[in-house]
C-alpha cells in the first residue's frame, strides 16, 4: 500500500458544522450538563474541562470521604493520563493485569491488589469496547472501595437499555478531540448517589478555578477543530506532526502518549457548552451509522487469518459499545510492528491505541510503579500486538480494502 491520499483521522470523531458555532442567547442553549443528562438517561451530569479533570475531581471527593485510603487500581494497559490523574491527587497507583486477549481486568490479580488501602477501582472501556465492570464492582464492595468507571471513549455505549456506567458509583466520559462529541477538550462526570454527587460538586468548586486564559485557548482550538477536522485539513494538523514523529522513530509522540504532567483545571464556558449542545443532536445518528460501518468492517477483518478484532466483554452479554476504532490484535509483535512501520504514516487510518503497558513508559516512571519483566504478561502482550483501524467515514471502502490486504500480508 504505497500511495497516500488525504489523511484519515485515527478515530471517528463527529465533525462540527457552522451552525454549531453560534453564540447562545438562552441559558438552556449552553447547559450541556442537562442535555447530556437527557441523552444518557441520568439525573445530572457535571461538566469538567477534560476527562482527566473528571477523574481528578472524583478522586478528590472520594479521598475526602475516606482519607485513610490511598490506592487506586487501574488496568495495566490504559491511557497514561490515568496515572497522571492519580498522581495529581497524591494517591498511589496499582496496575492490574488483563485477562488474556481482552480488556477485562484479571480477577485473580485484581483481588490480590485490593485491600483496606484501596480507594477506587477503574474498569475501562478502551476504544468504546465495554469491559467487565461487575467483577470490579464486586471486588470494590468486598473491601469498601468505590468503582470509578473510565468510559472516556464510550459516550453513547449502553448495557441493555441503560448507559454504560449505570451500575458503577461514578463514570466519566471524555469530550476531547476526535471523540463522538467534542469541545476540543471537555469531560462529563456522572455520579449516581446524591450524597456522593454533592461531594463531587463540592470538590469541583474547591479545586477548579475560573481560568479565562485556558478557556480562551480551548475556544480558539475548538474553532480550529471546526475548520480543520476535514480530510483536506487533517494532513496539516494531524498527518504532518505524525510523520515528523515517525521520522524520529518516536512512537510515543506519534501516538500522542507524550502528555504534560501538569493537568489543566478550569471552568468550561457558555460558548463551548453551547457548541456541544447543538452537536449532541446529531450524535445518535452518527453513532448508529458508525456501528453499521464497524460491524461490516469487523466481519472483513476477521476473515484474515491470525487477526482478532476486540469486541465487548463476553461477561457483558447485553453490551453495545461505540466504535470510534476497530482494535485489531495481530498474530505477534513482529507482525504488528511491521504493519505499523509500513502503514502508520500513509494516512490510511492505522494507529496505536497506546504504545506500551503503563510500567513500560520511561517518561512516567515517577508516577507508575515498576513491574518486573515477567509481570503483567497479558497486558504487555496486548500492548505489543494491538493496533487500531479508524472507523471514520472518511476511510472509504476501497482504501479500507487495501488496508485489509496489507494486514493480511503482514499477518502471514
Amino acid at each position: 500500500m504505497a500511495e497516500r491520499g488525504a489523511d484519515v483521522p485515527p478515530t471517528a470523531g463527529l465533525p462540527l458544522r457552522a451552525g454549531d458555532l453560534a453564540w447562545p442567547h438562552a441559558p438552556a442553549a449552553s447547559d450541556l450538563g442537562a442535555a447530556l443528562a437527557r441523552f444518557l438517561g441520568v439525573a445530572e451530569v457535571q461538566i469538567e474541562c477534560s476527562g482527566t479533570a473528571c477523574m481528578v475531581v472524583a478522586l478528590t471527593a472520594l479521598q475526602r470521604l475516606a482519607p485513610t485510603r490511598t490506592e487506586v487500581v487501574v488496568p495495566a494497559y490504559t491511557c497514561p493520563l490515568v496515572a497522571l490523574a492519580v498522581a495529581r491527587c497524591g494517591l498511589q497507583l496499582r496496575v492490574c493485569d488483563l485477562q488474556p486477549g481482552t480488556l477485562d481486568l484479571d480477577p485473580v490479580h485484581l483481588r490480590q491488589l485490593c485491600g483496606p488501602q484501596t480507594l477506587a477501582l477503574v474498569p475501562t472501556h478502551l476504544g468504546g469496547r465495554i469491559s467487565d465492570v461487575a467483577t470490579a464492582q464486586a471486588c470494590a464492595r468486598e473491601v469498601g472501595a468505590w468503582t470509578l468507571e473510565d468510559a472516556a471513549q464510550a459516550l453513547g455505549a449502553r448495557v441493555g437499555d441503560r448507559s454504560v456506567g449505570a451500575h458503577s458509583d461514578i463514570v466519566f466520559f471524555s469530550l476531547a478531540v476526535g471523540k463522538g462529541l467534542t469541545l476540543f477538550e471537555g469531560g462529563a462526570l456522572v455520579v449516581h448517589d446524591p450524597a456522593l454527587r454533592r461531594a463531587c460538586a463540592q470538590a469541583s468548586a474547591d479545586i477548579v478555578p475560573r481560568h479565562r486564559g485556558w478557556e480562551l485557548r480551548r475556544s480558539i482550538e475548538l474553532l480550529g477543530y471546526a475548520l480543520c477536522y476535514r480530510p483536506a485539513g487533517l494532513g496539516l494538523v494531524y498527518g504532518r506532526p505524525l510523520r515528523q514523529a515517525l521520522r524520529r522513530d518516536d512512537w510515543v509522540a506519534a501516538a500522542g502518549d507524550d502528555f504534560d504532567p501538569e493537568i489543566p483545571l478550569h471552568r468550561v464556558g457558555r460558548w463551548r457548552q453551547a457548541v456541544g449542545v447543538r452537536a449532541l443532536e446529531r450524535l445518535p445518528d452518527f453513532l448508529a451509522q458508525g456501528t453499521v460501518r464497524a460491524l461490516q468492517r469487523r466481519e472483513r477483518l476477521t476473515r484474515i487469518a491470525g487477526l482478532t478484532v476486540l469486541g465487548d466483554s463476553p461477561s457483558m452479554p447485553d453490551a453495545a459499545g461505540t466504535w470510534p476504532v476497530l482494535m485489531v490484535r495481530m498474530p505477534g509483535a513482529a507482525q504488528r510492528d511491521a504493519a505499523i512501520r509500513a502503514l502508520w504514516g500513509t494516512g490510511c487510518g492505522l494507529s496505536l491505541p497506546f504504545v506500551h503497558a503503563l510500567p513500560d513508559y520511561p517518561r512516567y516512571a515517577r508516577v507508575v510503579p515498576a513491574a518486573e519483566a515477567g509481570a503483567l504478561p497479558h497486558a504487555r502482550d496486548l500492548a505489543r500486538r494491538l493496533l487500531a483501524v479508524s472507523n471514520s467515514p472518511w476511510l472509504d471502502d476501497a482504501r479500507f480494502e487495501r488496508v485489509c490486504e496489507a494486514l493480511a500480508d503482514f499477518s502471514r
